[in-house]
């Protein structure tokens, strides 16, 4: 960081160099990919009750043996598939949060053969549009909104789990549905720009 350069958002660590990846090139980034945005909800479904670090730590192992967070292929998991991945030290070893994983892609799989893209099914509550925001200090963020409720409750709704409005809301975040960047962060005004 350069001496007249804005500090970034404090919950990054400066000294965490994953953290600092993460947030200076992911984070609030408006992601419009389906099966992207899919395993974004995945890894926080995964998060409950843990620190983000924890998953960003793990978030390779995961991709690999969850096979991408390809939604076809986890829609085929057998008990046999799961008690394999129970065993990888390297993710969650949660059955719960697996299960819900495997169940979260079949219903993924489901609007997909109705015709509902994922990616337009979770743009459409903002009509397309980040929701951007003023934040001084991350601290200020809320950890759930009416809007992450709303469409907690319409996931659960279509069947999906581990999508609580408190996991809606980090995954908004984390998607750019919502540019909580504080103001005084260096990526505020970029990511604005991509919205």
């Amino acid at each position: 960081m350069a001496a007249t350069e804005s500090p970034p958002c404090g919950w990054a660590p400066l000294n965490d160099p994953l953290y600092r990846a993460y947030h200076d090139e992911e984070w609030g980034v408006p992601e419009r990919d389906s099966r992207a945005l899919w395993e974004k909800f995945q890894l926080d479904g995964f998060r409950a009750g843990l620190a983000w670090i924890t998953i960003l730590r793990k978030r390779e192992s995961m991709r690999e043996e969850l096979e991408g967070f390809d939604p076809e292929r986890i829609a085929r998991w057998t008990q046999r598939r799961i008690d394999k991945a129970l065993k990888n030290p390297g993710i969650i070893r949660s059955p719960t949060k697996i299960n819900a994983t495997i169940n979260n892609a079949r219903v993924y799989l489901d609007m997909a053969e109705r015709g509902e893209d994922f990616s337009d099914y979770v743009w459409s509550f903002v009509d397309g549009k980040p929701i951007q925001t003023r934040l001084r200090h991350w601290r200020d963020a809320p950890a759930k909104t009416p809007l992450s409720e709303e469409i907690a409750k319409d996931m659960k709704k279509r069947g999906f789990k581990f999508c609580g409005p408190t996991i809606v809301y980090a995954v908004m975040q984390a998607m750019g549905m919502v540019n909580d960047h504080e103001i005084g962060c260096p990526r505020h005004k970029p990511i604005a720009k991509l919205g």
